[in-house]
């Protein structure tokens, strides 16, 4: 069964940096994109950042664009978020998403990933 581990999360001021990474063990399955999602007390989970894991090409959200960075080690099957000038509003619990190729292949709706992690607590004060 296909698992994944977030790790990396923490608490940081304001303006600080965060590494999340994402590691995937138990099962193999044709990977063709992970993400990262993040869910605040009493909000939806939304998507953060796309990665196909093909071509490296990657998809953020606007409110993270020019601040987060996701990327990929293919050879270890792991996934990061780096996440720069951190703000309050960034708290939440974050989590790390795998799917294997369905369709429709939008990268920021919740239903085109069939693996979740458990999530890693960000949490930033001001």
């Amino acid at each position: 069964q296909v698992q994944l581990l977030e790790s990396g999360g923490g608490l940081v001021q304001a303006g600080g940096s965060l590494t999340l990474s994402c590691t995937t063990s138990g099962g193999t399955f044709s990977r063709a994109a992970m993400a990262w999602f993040r869910q605040a007390p009493g909000k939806e989970r939304e998507f953060q950042a796309a990665i196909r894991w093909s071509s490296g090409e990657t998809y953020y959200t606007h409110s993270v664009k020019g601040r987060f960075g996701i990327s990929r080690d293919n050879a270890n099957n792991t996934v990061y978020l780096q996440m720069n000038n951190l703000k309050p509003e960034d708290t939440a619990v974050y989590y790390c998403a795998a799917a294997a190729g369905g369709t429709p292949v939008i990268y920021s709706l919740l239903s085109y990933y069939e693996y979740w992690g458990q999530g890693t607590q960000v949490t930033v004060s001001s």
